[in-house]
């Protein structure tokens, strides 16, 4: 008799359970719906990695998956890190794209292009962070169209929120650091 009454316990347990489940779960869709209306702050911002259509969108899709792969100084790998150049060697290499692990070289990397004329997948380079500095320091991978205020991927360093993340040039200190876009993608 006590097994009945534990099985018809734990039955009306799990019916109980259920039934608060459904009452709750369209206060949860509302809730869900109600701040899907709202926009979303600055940091919290998703990008939609493309479906890749071309051989550039396949690079900037590779590109955007090692989002959020830490900053390691020398870095070449998504797994133990990545440097800015180390990022770009390994993003363009993967696609048998050779380019140098040296910031000071990319600004040589393919052909240069005036920056208004910057298109995915090409190489922006910067400075380095010094206020006095005037040789290349910094790289990163466009990622933004033609005509659209250059967005970049790249390994950053930074303080706060290091690793490989997305970055806007106009606005920022990289306005003040931009040296240059380099395209090795033809």
């Amino acid at each position: 008799m006590r097994y009945v009454w534990i099985t018809f316990m734990s039955l009306a347990l799990l019916l109980l359970g259920l039934i608060g489940w459904q009452h709750r779960q369209p206060d949860h869709q509302q809730t869900s719906l109600a701040q899907a209306s709202q926009p979303l702050p600055a940091h919290m911002v998703a990008y939609v990695i493309p479906r890749p259509s071309s051989r550039t969108d396949s690079i900037i899709s590779f590109a955007m998956r090692q989002m959020g792969s830490p900053y390691t100084y020398a870095g070449t790998s998504p797994v133990s890190g990545f440097d800015c150049s180390g990022f770009v060697m390994y993003v363009y290499g993967h696609f048998g794209i050779e380019t140098p692990h040296s910031t000071a070289q990319l600004i040589h990397a393919g052909r240069a292009v005036p920056r208004s004329q910057a298109r995915k997948g090409d190489i922006v380079v910067f400075t380095g962070t010094a206020a006095t500095s005037t040789t290349p320091g910094h790289a990163g991978i466009v990622i933004s169209e033609p005509g659209e205020p250059i967005r970049f991927v790249h390994a950053s360093s930074a303080r706060r929120d290091s690793g490989v993340k997305i970055s806007e040039v106009s606005g920022t200190d990289y306005e003040r650091r931009f040296l240059g876009v380099r395209r090795v993608i033809e």
